[in-house]
């Protein structure tokens, strides 16, 4: 689909599209196609435990708003912890990534821009989907297509 020009869009309430992977379960408010290719909006819920290895993303920032739960961010070598209603701005190229510390899911609102994660997470969630352990090399080689790599923590 080509990107939208510009035009008004409105995503009722619950239909987002929804993709699972990597244990997440991520809710896709506003894609590429709606906003010309601008930004990805969406929900992403992890369960106790889940985040992300280290990582950085070549072309894409991240914004990070706190809905529900306790997560950790790793930003500039350091974790620091907080709860709803918390925001993180990450540019590209900062290695960071986040877990939940808390005992309940985790409940985030993400935006990514340029638009183009919607389009990665959903290939990796077809990976997941096959059943039975993932690739991971597959996994790996996915996210480093759309400038995502992974570091050592």
């Amino acid at each position: 689909m080509a990107p939208s020009e510009n035009k008004p869009v409105l995503i009722p309430a619950n239909q987002g599209r929804q993709v699972h992977a990597f244990g997440d379960e991520f809710t896709f408010l506003l894609e590429g196609i709606h906003t010309g290719g601008k930004c990805t909006v969406f929900l992403e819920m992890t369960a106790p435990g889940g985040g992300p290895p280290p990582h950085y993303h070549v072309d894409q920032e991240e914004w990070f708003y706190v809905l529900e739960g306790q997560v950790e961010f790793l930003v500039d070598g350091t974790w620091k912890e907080v709860g709803a209603g918390a925001s993180a701005f990450i540019p590209k190229g900062a290695v960071h990534t986040f877990k939940n510390v808390g005992e309940k899911s985790l409940h985030m609102m993400i935006t990514v821009s340029p638009a183009g994660f919607e389009t990665f997470m959903t290939r990796c969630s077809e990976v997941f989907a096959q059943g039975g352990p993932p690739d991971m090399n597959r996994l790996i080689a996915i996210a480093a297509e759309h400038g995502i790599h992974f570091v050592e923590g």
